[in-house]
């Protein structure tokens, strides 16, 4: 049997509270300028994207709140825990983001964090936020399908049992 090829993509952080309370339309990959202390602690597995969010400033975007707690072992040289992150993109892609992100409702949020092939990278998405209704249709959504899948699944035991 061959073996499955490795995709060296290690998750770190997923922010499930972005896809709940926002309707994604584009997402973008890009690398992150971090401090060696950042790369160690993110090593570990400890970040946290709830409250980030992307802001582009003089045709550069940078990443806030995202919270890459303190190297344990590290000593003077630590990083602060949540200093703004600069976003390595092309041209292109940030003036595309800056001119979509513009438009009312629509903001840039960070979906994942993980490593591929040994660097660290980022998911964004340019978003729109959502209602309430919307986040209660989608629940009802989710809840369906899954109750279909289970009478699905459900008949086909009885199927084979008889």
């Amino acid at each position: 049997m061959a073996k499955e090829k490795d995709t060296g993509r290690k998750m770190i952080a997923q922010n499930k509270k972005a896809r709940h309370d926002y309707h994604i339309i584009d997402t973008y990959e890009c690398g992150l300028v971090l401090m060696g202390t950042e790369v160690k602690s993110l090593r570990m597995g400890r970040a946290s994207l709830v409250d980030g969010f992307v802001q582009i400033d003089q045709h550069e975007a940078w990443l806030h709140n995202i919270h890459v707690p303190e190297y344990v072992q590290g000593t003077w040289t630590n990083h602060a825990a949540k200093r703004k992150r600069k976003l390595l993109m092309h041209r292109a892609e940030i003036d595309k983001l800056e001119s979509k992100s513009k438009e009312t409702g629509h903001t840039i949020v960070p979906l994942a964090l993980y490593f591929k092939d040994g660097r660290v990278k980022v998911e964004i998405a340019l978003a729109k936020g959502k209602k309430e209704y919307d986040k209660r249709q989608t629940l009802r959504e989710k809840q369906d399908t899954r109750e279909t899948n289970r009478a699905i699944s459900a008949a086909r035991r009885r199927q084979r049992s008889a």
